[in-house]
């Protein structure tokens, strides 16, 4: 017997969709909780090469939505980080139109990952006169993700990477000087800020035990990289580990602060869920 999902004014539904479950969520901007947690579908990703793990994906996605009456539902997708790839792109000099946007865009993306475009679609905060943001996803996938909503009778309000929800929700709360992040199943997505505006983009794995020294260290190792002064604050969301969230002790060590708070009940949800949860509003 499917699940009655009756809708009141404000709610929809997220789904959080990684390399290893998809999770279903019913959010709401003014009743009842945040967030709910309604339906979670693991599937193994072993043997499942790339060509083949967004068949995987929609076979995950059939299994969690049967159980659901979500008929006339909007519903966003969250994709975990690695299923997305997300760059910075310096507009062409005189660039006047969208098309050189665009095809700025492709060829940096060419550049950074050796191969062409043609297979993903590119979204960015389009800008003639400073660089901008571009993140791409994978066609296929959003052919799965869209037949999905399209057979369960939702309709699909946007689709992004778990970065760009959060970076999206918080990047009016960053304070003069600070970098943004977040951390998600021990992975750090790294926002370089340099003159208020998105200078580069950096991913990078969080040791166990990583502490204020790693975190100095790492921030002066890729403000070094990218050519701009290291911050004096680090603002992060998600799960951040307890031995970062501090003050700077000293002057060699990068204050470090954490955003937002966590639904009711998310410290017990999985890493799938939780993922689903990204960018909302406290």
């Amino acid at each position: 017997m499917p699940r009655l999902l009756n809708r009141l004014p404000g709610q929809s539904l997220r789904i959080g969709v990684s390399g290893f479950a998809v999770s279903l969520l019913k959010v709401s901007r003014w009743f009842g909780p945040r967030a709910e947690l309604l339906a979670e579908q693991p599937f193994s990703p072993e043997g499942v090469g790339a060509l083949h793990a967004h068949h995987a994906i929609g076979l995950a996605l059939r299994e969690l939505l049967a159980g659901q009456d979500v008929q006339g539902w909007p519903a966003g997708f969250v994709l975990a980080d690695d299923l997305a790839r997300m760059w910075s792109v310096t507009p062409p000099a005189q660039a006047a139109r969208l098309a050189d946007l665009e095809a700025a865009a492709a060829l940096r993306f060419h550049s950074l990952y050796g191969e062409p475009a043609g297979g993903w679609k590119i979204v960015a905060d389009w800008d003639t006169g400073q660089p901008f943001f571009a993140a791409a996803m994978p066609q296929p996938l959003l052919a799965t993700l869209e037949q999905a909503a399209a057979d369960h009778g939702m309709a699909v309000v946007e689709v992004l990477p778990h970065f760009v929800t959060a970076w999206n929700r918080w990047q009016g709360a960053l304070k003069d000087g600070a970098w943004f992040g977040q951390v998600h199943d021990h992975l750090l997505t790294l926002a370089i800020i340099a003159s208020r505006r998105l200078h580069a983009i950096r991913a990078m794995p969080v040791p166990r035990g990583a502490d204020q020294y790693w975190l100095a260290q790492t921030l002066q190792r890729e403000a070094l990289l990218a050519g701009v002064d290291a911050p004096q604050l680090l603002q992060l969301c998600g799960q951040v580990p307890p031995l970062l969230a501090k003050p700077a002790a000293n002057a060699g060590q990068i204050s470090c602060s954490t955003l937002g708070a966590a639904a009711p009940g998310e410290d017990s949800w999985s890493l799938a869920s939780v993922l689903a949860c990204g960018g909302l509003a406290a």
